[in-house]
């Protein structure tokens, strides 16, 4: 039945089998997250990151074994599934689909929430998409895909393209278009098509007639403007100073509070319209004072307002 199953088990289903069985032990559930960024010609650079807790002595000890027969036994194991995989979409889609450029590498990352074991491996996929006149993704996924719990994946389009149409629809679009788990793709899914951005030749000319009128209006405004008031004349009263300006911690806190008490960071940063660093700093603070706490989710960080006991 196993056999059976990974005979016709689609590209994503694969590699999670591969990585799963080579699991390093940890105290929580580790992620997996899988990146694609795509390529003006329909090639495509596939990064799949494992990301495990490393709580005891026991997880540091496993993570350094596996780290030690990376090179030597997962990436010649990861390269042939993913030759398998390559050739079966070539057959499924007519055209030639191929992958080389493969590289893993494991690192130990830490931070405020504790240490990581961090594994990538890494390989290019050429005719990964369908290449005219748009880019589109989907028809390498001959079976479909599925997601388990605490995994993710991302599609990115080339530098200078737009998303014209995704199916089903993404859970997120910060830094690519967002699938995460525990869910099932039908078959050819997910489905992007990107298209070229251009700026249209009517807004274009629009724009430079306004900026002429802008620029004409500051002229005249310069030419004609009243001349300043002779020294002793009465001067206007200063403006009064604005109200002191809302702490980002204390609009963070009120956002929580207003959406139900959760939010990605991400989706902060958008509501408050505020820097990413602004928002990291204010967010730190917060969990040190024991007002929120983070949650790491795939890529992202879940934010809730901690309760209190």
């Amino acid at each position: 039945m196993k056999g059976r199953l990974l005979a016709g088990a689609p590209l994503l289903v694969l590699v999670i089998a591969l990585l799963a069985a080579q699991a390093v032990p940890g105290g929580q559930a580790p992620t997996l997250t899988y990146t694609i960024s795509l390529r003006e010609d329909g090639s495509a650079v596939w990064n799949t990151e494992y990301r495990t807790p490393l709580v005891t002595d026991a997880d540091n000890a496993a993570f350094q074994n596996y780290s030690a027969q990376v090179q030597a036994v997962y990436l010649p194991d990861y390269t042939d599934l993913m030759k398998r995989s390559a050739a079966g979409a070539s057959t499924a889609t007519g055209r030639p689909v191929s992958v080389s450029d493969f590289s893993a590498d494991t690192a130990v990352q830490s931070g405020p929430t504790g240490s990581y074991g961090v594994v990538h491996f890494r390989c290019t996929w050429t005719g990964f998409a369908e290449k005219g006149d748009l880019l589109t993704v989907g028809d390498v996924f001959v079976g479909g895909l599925y997601l388990a719990k605490d995994h993710a994946l991302v599609i990115r389009p080339p530098p200078g393209y737009g998303v014209a149409e995704a199916s089903p629809d993404p859970d997120g679009s910060q830094d690519g278009l967002v699938w995460y788990g525990m869910r099932s793709f039908g078959a050819g899914e997910p489905r992007v098509v990107f298209t070229r951005a251009s700026l249209p030749l009517v807004p274009a000319v629009l724009g430079i007639v306004a900026a002429c009128l802008v620029v004409g209006a500051f002229a005249a405004r310069r030419r004609f403007r009243k001349p300043a008031p002779p020294t002793g004349a009465v001067q206007p009263a200063a403006a009064l100073p604005s109200a002191p300006a809302v702490e980002p911690g204390d609009r963070i806190l009120a956002l929580l509070a207003e959406r139900g008490g959760a939010l990605y960071q991400s989706e902060i940063v958008d509501a408050l319209g505020l820097p990413k660093s602004t928002v990291s700093e204010a967010i730190n603070r917060l969990n040190e004072a024991g007002r929120i706490e983070k949650v790491r989710k795939g890529r992202e960080n879940l934010i809730r307002i901690r309760q209190k006991s």
